[in-house]
C-alpha cells in the first residue's frame, strides 16, 4: 500500500543544550536570548512543540518537535533549510545534540487508523513524550511476511491493553542510522513502563537490534519552560 503524498508527514526532532557561555552570561543577556527563542522557535514549521529533557537525561535540556505536511518532495529541503538558518543564531547560548526524524506512511502490519494513533498537526498535547530509534534484525526482514503478522498481531494485541497510550511511528530506513522512530504520548509514565515491560516478553522482541537512546521529554507552555532556564538571582 502506497500513501499519497498529500497525507504524508514528516516529523523531527532536535535535542539541544544550553552552553556553558549561555550559563556564564548575566541575566539581562540570558533573558534576550530566552525571548528570541520564544519568537523563533513557533516559526520553524507548521506546527511546532517545545519540550523540557534535562532532569530525565543529563545531556539535553530542551527537545523541539517540528510537524510538517509534505505536500511535494521538495517541502523537506526547504524545512530543512529554515530549521538550519534559524538555528544557526542560536549555537553560541544553544547546542544541538542530536536529531531524530522521519516520514509517516501506513502500517504494512495493521489496516485502517487505529484510535490510538498520535495525530502530530493538532495543538493539544499531553504530559509526557518518550522517543527512540529502532532497528530491527536482518533475520526479522529475511522471515515471511506471514511470520513476521503473527508476530506484529501480538505485539498489537498488548499495545490495545493500554488504549490511553497514543504512538507515532515514523520511517526512516536509509534516511537516518536507525530504520523507525518511535514515538509515545502519555499521561502516566509508570503506566508507560508497565507498557514496555510487557512489550519485551513478546516473540518479535527477539528481532530488535537497538531501541536506544530513549528520550522521555516533558511538554508545558513554551513560556514556563523556557523561563525555568533563567537566571534571575
Amino acid at each position: 500500500m502506497t500513501q499519497a503524498k498529500s497525507s504524508r508527514q514528516l516529523n523531527h526532532y532536535s535535542v539541544f543544550s544550553f552552553t556553558d557561555f549561555f550559563w556564564q552570561q548575566p541575566s539581562k543577556q540570558q533573558q534576550a536570548f530566552l525571548k528570541q527563542l520564544s519568537k523563533q522557535i513557533p516559526q520553524l514549521a507548521e506546527q511546532v512543540f517545545l519540550y523540557h529533557i534535562f532532569p530525565t537525561r543529563s545531556e539535553g535540556d530542551l527537545m523541539i518537535w517540528s510537524a510538517v505536511q509534505v505536500d511535494d518532495p521538495l517541502r523537506p529541503a526547504s524545512f530543512f533549510t529554515q530549521f538550519s538558518s534559524t538555528t544557526a543564531s542560536w549555537r553560541q547560548y544553544l547546542k544541538p545534540l542530536t536529531t531524530l526524524w522521519g516520514f509517516t506512511r501506513p502500517s504494512l502490519y495493521s489496516t485502517g487508523k487505529s484510535s490510538q494513533e498520535l495525530d502530530p498537526l493538532v495543538p493539544e498535547r499531553r504530559p509526557y513524550l518518550v522517543l527512540y530509534p529502532f532497528v530491527k534484525t536482518s533475520e526479522w526482514y529475511l522471515m515471511s511476511r506471514e511470520t513476521r503478522q503473527q508476530m506484529m498481531n501480538e505485539h498489537i494485541k498488548v499495545g490495545r491493553q493500554y488504549p490511553e497510550i497514543s504512538q507515532l511511528l515514523l520511517y526512516s530506513t536509509g534516511l537516518q542510522d536507525q530504520e523507525f522512530v518511535v514515538v509515545y504520548e502519555t499521561d502516566d509514565l509508570a503506566h508507560f513502563s508497565e507498557l514496555v515491560t510487557v512489550l519485551r516478553s513478546t516473540e518479535g522482541r527477539k528481532y530488535t537490534l537497538r531501541d536506544t537512546p530513549i528520550y522521555t521529554a516533558i511538554y508545558r507552555s513554551q513560556d514556563e519552560i523556557l523561563s525555568s532556564f533563567s537566571d534571575t538571582h
